[in-house]
């Protein structure tokens, strides 16, 4: 029989609560546009600078925490909207939860930059940690494995990688379970690395504003990079479904905005 492990005390509770309060409070202050500072944060729970520092050391320190809780949290959102389709369909739960990470990121463009384009600590340790945790990362990993069990796209052998990328695969610094991919088969973590980025960098030029806002605005750009990946994912013989459900989220963005 298993240890169960103590219920946590009234310290554990108090603490973890107040964690919790950190972060919600630094949540409200970057949608009012307001600065987010250990004194921000403090002033807004009724605490003294000081009292703040048993929880966070610094201003790093609270930038990481909110970081990760904001991006926790966001991540339940989109999988959330995602689980209107069963489990064992991946394809459609991975274009929903893009769409819902683009309509997150673009509703809330401080919160995104803060947990997407904050700078990371340059010590080797400390910047492979910070770029391993991320709960996005692993749970839009997770659907690209699964959708790979589906439809097993191709993906290149290691031969076929470039030296660097080869060792990078091998050992990789992302945010994904690895442990299920055999060694000889790292060459699908040079996916999710692609597609990755081709989805942040559309949805970081739309969050930021640095595009052309009738584009934006019709969703046109982002729409075309998910279509172009259909048929590399494996996803081609479905693009008629997918690419109306893609339309669909995409329609009631469009009515939210107005």
């Amino acid at each position: 029989m298993g240890h169960i492990p103590a219920p946590p005390t009234r310290r554990e509770r108090q603490r973890e609560a107040t964690y919790d309060e950190i972060v919600t409070v630094a949540a409200e202050l970057l949608a009012e546009g307001a600065d987010l500072s250990l004194r921000a944060v403090a002033a807004r729970m009724g605490m003294t600078a000081p009292a703040l520092y048993r929880y966070v050391a610094d201003y790093q320190a609270l930038v990481d925490l909110v970081a990760y809780e904001l991006d926790r949290r966001a991540t339940a959102e989109w999988a959330k909207e995602a689980e209107r389709f069963p489990e064992d369909d991946p394809m459609a739960r991975l274009t929903v939860a893009c769409c819902a990470f683009r309509r997150w990121a673009i509703a809330n463009p401080r919160a995104f930059s803060l947990v997407f384009a904050n700078p990371i600590a340059s010590h080797v340790t400390e910047r492979r940690e910070a770029l391993t945790v991320a709960t996005s990362g692993c749970y839009l990993t997770d659907l690209l494995f699964q959708v790979w069990e589906k439809t097993k796209f191709p993906y290149p052998s290691l031969e076929e990688l470039d030296p660097i990328v080869r060792e990078a695969v091998q050992d990789p610094w992302i945010p994904a379970d690895t442990s299920q991919i055999a060694p000889e088969d790292r060459g699908l973590v040079w996916i999710y690395m692609r597609s990755w980025a081709a989805v942040y960098g559309v949805v970081a030029l739309e969050a930021t504003m640095h595009c052309d806002p009738r584009v934006i605005r019709s969703g046109a750009l982002f729409r075309a990079t998910l279509v172009d990946w259909l048929e590399p994912l494996g996803m081609d013989g479905d693009r008629e479904r997918l690419t109306a459900i893609l339309d669909a989220e995409l329609a009631r963005d469009r009515a939210t905005a107005g």
